[in-house]
Protein backbone atom coordinates (compact mmCIF):
# COMPACT_ATOMS: atom_id res chain seq x y z
CA UNK A 1 0.00 0.00 0.00
CA UNK A 2 1.21 3.48 -0.87
CA UNK A 3 -1.64 5.51 0.58
CA UNK A 4 0.77 8.28 1.53
CA UNK A 5 2.53 8.72 -1.78
CA UNK A 6 2.44 12.47 -2.42
CA UNK A 7 0.97 13.04 1.05
CA UNK A 8 2.53 15.44 3.59
CA UNK A 9 2.24 14.77 7.31
CA UNK A 10 3.33 16.27 10.62
CA UNK A 11 3.49 13.97 13.66
CA UNK A 12 4.17 15.30 17.15
CA UNK A 13 5.71 12.94 19.68
CA UNK A 14 7.56 11.40 16.75
CA UNK A 15 10.66 10.53 18.76
CA UNK A 16 9.30 7.45 20.52
CA UNK A 17 6.35 5.15 21.13
CA UNK A 18 3.19 5.45 19.07
CA UNK A 19 4.28 8.73 17.51
CA UNK A 20 7.46 7.16 16.19
CA UNK A 21 5.57 4.09 14.97
CA UNK A 22 3.16 6.39 13.12
CA UNK A 23 6.02 8.24 11.42
CA UNK A 24 7.56 4.96 10.28
CA UNK A 25 4.20 3.63 9.06
CA UNK A 26 3.51 6.72 6.96
CA UNK A 27 7.01 6.62 5.51
CA UNK A 28 6.57 2.95 4.63
CA UNK A 29 3.50 3.94 2.61
CA UNK A 30 5.38 6.55 0.60
CA UNK A 31 4.66 9.70 2.60
CA UNK A 32 6.80 12.73 3.33
CA UNK A 33 6.79 13.24 7.07
CA UNK A 34 8.00 15.73 9.65
CA UNK A 35 8.59 14.14 13.06
CA UNK A 36 8.40 16.68 15.88
CA UNK A 37 9.55 16.00 19.41
CA UNK A 38 11.33 17.74 22.28
CA UNK A 39 13.94 14.96 22.41
CA UNK A 40 16.78 15.28 19.91
CA UNK A 41 17.93 11.77 20.82
CA UNK A 42 14.48 10.41 20.13
CA UNK A 43 14.32 12.11 16.76
CA UNK A 44 17.76 10.77 15.86
CA UNK A 45 16.49 7.28 16.72
CA UNK A 46 13.49 7.80 14.42
CA UNK A 47 15.79 8.83 11.57
CA UNK A 48 17.92 5.73 12.11
CA UNK A 49 14.88 3.46 12.09
CA UNK A 50 13.57 5.13 8.92
CA UNK A 51 16.48 3.63 7.00
CA UNK A 52 16.24 4.20 3.25
CA UNK A 53 13.11 6.32 3.74
CA UNK A 54 15.03 8.94 5.74
CA UNK A 55 15.26 11.18 2.68
CA UNK A 56 11.49 11.70 3.01
CA UNK A 57 11.77 12.46 6.72
CA UNK A 58 12.51 15.79 8.38
CA UNK A 59 12.80 16.36 12.12
CA UNK A 60 11.90 19.39 14.22
CA UNK A 61 12.66 19.90 17.90
CA UNK A 62 9.35 21.09 19.33
CA UNK A 63 7.91 21.40 22.83
CA UNK A 64 4.12 21.35 22.62
CA UNK A 65 3.88 22.99 26.05
CA UNK A 66 5.64 26.10 24.72
CA UNK A 67 3.56 28.26 22.38
CA UNK A 68 6.54 29.93 20.71
CA UNK A 69 8.17 26.54 20.12
CA UNK A 70 4.99 25.25 18.48
CA UNK A 71 4.65 28.31 16.27
CA UNK A 72 8.24 28.02 15.04
CA UNK A 73 8.11 24.23 14.73
CA UNK A 74 4.88 24.06 12.74
CA UNK A 75 6.03 26.84 10.43
CA UNK A 76 9.30 24.99 9.81
CA UNK A 77 7.45 21.73 9.13
CA UNK A 78 5.02 23.32 6.67
CA UNK A 79 7.86 25.07 4.87
CA UNK A 80 9.85 21.84 4.45
CA UNK A 81 6.80 19.87 3.35
CA UNK A 82 5.51 22.60 1.06
CA UNK A 83 2.08 22.34 2.67
CA UNK A 84 0.23 19.98 5.00
CA UNK A 85 -2.28 17.20 4.41
CA UNK A 86 -2.25 15.30 7.70
CA UNK A 87 -1.56 16.19 11.32
CA UNK A 88 -1.16 13.67 14.13
CA UNK A 89 -1.05 14.93 17.72
CA UNK A 90 0.68 12.05 19.51
CA UNK A 91 2.80 14.01 22.00
CA UNK A 92 1.66 13.56 25.58
CA UNK A 93 2.57 12.79 29.17
CA UNK A 94 1.14 10.45 31.78
CA UNK A 95 1.34 11.29 35.48
CA UNK A 96 -0.16 8.94 38.07
CA UNK A 97 -0.71 9.84 41.71
CA UNK A 98 -3.24 9.82 44.52
CA UNK A 99 -5.54 12.77 43.91
CA UNK A 100 -5.15 14.12 47.45
CA UNK A 101 -1.39 14.25 46.85
CA UNK A 102 -1.54 15.85 43.40
CA UNK A 103 -0.36 19.46 43.20
CA UNK A 104 -2.04 22.06 41.03
CA UNK A 105 1.24 22.47 39.13
CA UNK A 106 1.32 18.73 38.34
CA UNK A 107 -2.34 18.69 37.30
CA UNK A 108 -1.92 21.74 35.09
CA UNK A 109 1.26 20.33 33.50
CA UNK A 110 -0.66 17.32 32.19
CA UNK A 111 -3.40 19.55 30.78
CA UNK A 112 -0.83 21.92 29.34
CA UNK A 113 0.91 19.20 27.35
CA UNK A 114 -1.94 16.88 26.44
CA UNK A 115 -4.81 19.31 25.85
CA UNK A 116 -3.50 22.85 25.42
CA UNK A 117 -0.49 21.57 23.49
CA UNK A 118 -2.70 19.74 21.00
CA UNK A 119 -4.88 22.84 20.64
CA UNK A 120 -1.93 25.12 19.84
CA UNK A 121 -0.48 22.67 17.29
CA UNK A 122 -3.88 22.45 15.59
CA UNK A 123 -4.38 26.21 15.64
CA UNK A 124 -1.01 26.81 14.01
CA UNK A 125 -1.68 24.12 11.38
CA UNK A 126 -5.19 25.14 10.31
CA UNK A 127 -4.14 27.56 7.57
CA UNK A 128 -1.95 24.97 5.86
CA UNK A 129 -4.52 22.20 6.32
CA UNK A 130 -7.18 24.34 4.62
CA UNK A 131 -4.97 24.33 1.53
CA UNK A 132 -4.10 20.63 1.87
CA UNK A 133 -5.36 17.60 -0.01
CA UNK A 134 -7.85 15.47 1.89
CA UNK A 135 -6.83 17.23 5.07
CA UNK A 136 -7.11 15.18 8.24
CA UNK A 137 -6.19 15.59 11.91
CA UNK A 138 -5.86 12.65 14.28
CA UNK A 139 -5.77 13.50 17.98
CA UNK A 140 -4.86 11.21 20.85
CA UNK A 141 -7.55 10.62 23.43
CA UNK A 142 -7.45 7.52 25.66
CA UNK A 143 -9.69 4.88 27.15
CA UNK A 144 -9.24 6.99 30.29
CA UNK A 145 -11.62 9.53 28.75
CA UNK A 146 -14.58 7.12 28.97
CA UNK A 147 -13.63 4.51 31.57
CA UNK A 148 -12.47 4.78 35.16
CA UNK A 149 -8.69 4.53 35.49
CA UNK A 150 -7.71 5.22 39.10
CA UNK A 151 -4.84 7.56 40.02
CA UNK A 152 -5.11 9.27 36.63
CA UNK A 153 -7.55 12.15 37.23
CA UNK A 154 -5.40 14.74 35.45
CA UNK A 155 -4.67 12.42 32.52
CA UNK A 156 -8.35 11.46 32.19
CA UNK A 157 -9.39 15.11 32.28
CA UNK A 158 -6.88 16.02 29.59
CA UNK A 159 -7.90 13.18 27.29
CA UNK A 160 -11.60 13.82 27.83
CA UNK A 161 -10.90 17.40 26.78
CA UNK A 162 -9.07 16.24 23.66
CA UNK A 163 -12.00 14.03 22.74
CA UNK A 164 -14.59 16.79 23.18
CA UNK A 165 -12.38 19.27 21.33
CA UNK A 166 -12.10 16.82 18.43
CA UNK A 167 -15.87 16.72 18.03
CA UNK A 168 -16.13 20.52 18.18
CA UNK A 169 -13.37 21.02 15.60
CA UNK A 170 -14.87 18.42 13.27
CA UNK A 171 -18.08 20.44 13.20
CA UNK A 172 -16.35 23.82 12.94
CA UNK A 173 -14.12 22.88 10.01
CA UNK A 174 -16.32 20.41 8.12
CA UNK A 175 -17.05 22.96 5.39
CA UNK A 176 -13.34 23.72 5.14
CA UNK A 177 -12.69 20.11 4.17
CA UNK A 178 -10.70 19.17 7.29
CA UNK A 179 -11.57 15.92 9.05
CA UNK A 180 -10.93 15.52 12.80
CA UNK A 181 -10.84 12.15 14.52
CA UNK A 182 -9.33 10.74 17.70
CA UNK A 183 -7.92 7.41 18.77
CA UNK A 184 -8.36 5.88 22.23
CA UNK A 185 -5.37 3.63 22.91
CA UNK A 186 -5.52 1.24 25.85
CA UNK A 187 -3.34 -1.69 26.89
CA UNK A 188 -0.62 -0.48 24.54
CA UNK A 189 3.06 -0.84 25.43
CA UNK A 190 4.85 2.43 24.73
CA UNK A 191 7.30 4.89 26.20
CA UNK A 192 4.42 6.61 27.94
CA UNK A 193 3.05 3.54 29.70
CA UNK A 194 6.28 1.80 30.65
CA UNK A 195 8.46 4.84 31.33
CA UNK A 196 11.07 3.88 28.76
CA UNK A 197 10.29 6.56 26.21
CA UNK A 198 13.16 8.65 24.94
CA UNK A 199 11.02 11.77 24.76
CA UNK A 200 10.46 13.76 27.93
CA UNK A 201 6.91 14.33 26.69
CA UNK A 202 6.25 10.59 26.57
CA UNK A 203 7.53 9.51 29.96
CA UNK A 204 5.39 8.72 32.99
CA UNK A 205 6.53 7.80 36.50
CA UNK A 206 4.16 4.84 36.77
CA UNK A 207 1.59 4.10 39.41
CA UNK A 208 1.92 5.01 43.11
CA UNK A 209 3.84 2.37 45.04
CA UNK A 210 0.78 1.60 47.17
CA UNK A 211 -1.64 1.47 44.21
CA UNK A 212 -4.42 -1.09 44.55
CA UNK A 213 -3.62 -3.29 41.57
CA UNK A 214 -6.96 -5.12 41.83
CA UNK A 215 -8.50 -1.97 40.35
CA UNK A 216 -6.53 -2.65 37.18
CA UNK A 217 -7.50 -6.29 36.70
CA UNK A 218 -10.39 -5.28 34.44
CA UNK A 219 -7.90 -3.47 32.22
CA UNK A 220 -6.14 -6.65 31.14
CA UNK A 221 -6.48 -7.14 27.38
CA UNK A 222 -8.86 -9.85 26.19
CA UNK A 223 -7.32 -10.51 22.78
CA UNK A 224 -4.07 -12.47 22.91
CA UNK A 225 -1.78 -12.05 25.87
CA UNK A 226 0.03 -9.03 27.21
CA UNK A 227 -0.04 -5.52 25.82
CA UNK A 228 0.08 -4.70 22.11
CA UNK A 229 2.92 -2.77 20.52
CA UNK A 230 2.64 0.84 19.31
CA UNK A 231 2.32 -0.33 15.71
CA UNK A 232 -1.21 -1.55 16.55
CA UNK A 233 -2.25 2.06 17.04
CA UNK A 234 -0.08 3.46 14.25
CA UNK A 235 -1.89 1.36 11.65
CA UNK A 236 -5.26 2.79 12.69
CA UNK A 237 -3.91 6.33 12.78
CA UNK A 238 -2.51 5.88 9.29
CA UNK A 239 -5.90 4.72 8.05
CA UNK A 240 -7.77 7.63 9.65
CA UNK A 241 -5.37 10.23 8.23
CA UNK A 242 -5.45 8.71 4.73
CA UNK A 243 -8.09 8.77 2.00
CA UNK A 244 -9.31 5.42 3.36
CA UNK A 245 -10.80 7.43 6.23
CA UNK A 246 -12.36 10.10 4.02
CA UNK A 247 -15.88 9.40 5.34
CA UNK A 248 -14.85 9.38 9.02
CA UNK A 249 -14.89 12.55 11.10
CA UNK A 250 -16.07 13.78 14.49
CA UNK A 251 -15.59 10.46 16.22
CA UNK A 252 -13.06 8.33 18.07
CA UNK A 253 -11.76 4.80 17.58
CA UNK A 254 -10.95 2.66 20.63
CA UNK A 255 -7.86 0.44 20.27
CA UNK A 256 -7.56 -1.65 23.43
CA UNK A 257 -7.72 -5.34 22.57
CA UNK A 258 -11.09 -5.72 24.23
CA UNK A 259 -10.07 -4.25 27.57
CA UNK A 260 -13.34 -2.32 27.77
CA UNK A 261 -16.77 -3.37 26.54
Amino acid sequence: MNRYEGRRALVTGGGSGIGQATVLRMLSEGGRVVAADMSEAGLADTVTKAGDAADRLHTVVLNVADEASVQAGVASAVEWLGGLDALVNAAGILRSSHTQETTVDSFEQVLRVNLVGAFVVIRESIAALKEGNGAAVVNFSSTSADFAHPYMAAYAASKGGVQSMTHALASEYSKSGIRFTAVQPGSISSGMTDGSGQSGQNRGPGLPEDADMSLFMKMSPVLGSGYAGPESVASVVAMLASDDGKFITGTEVRIDGGTHF
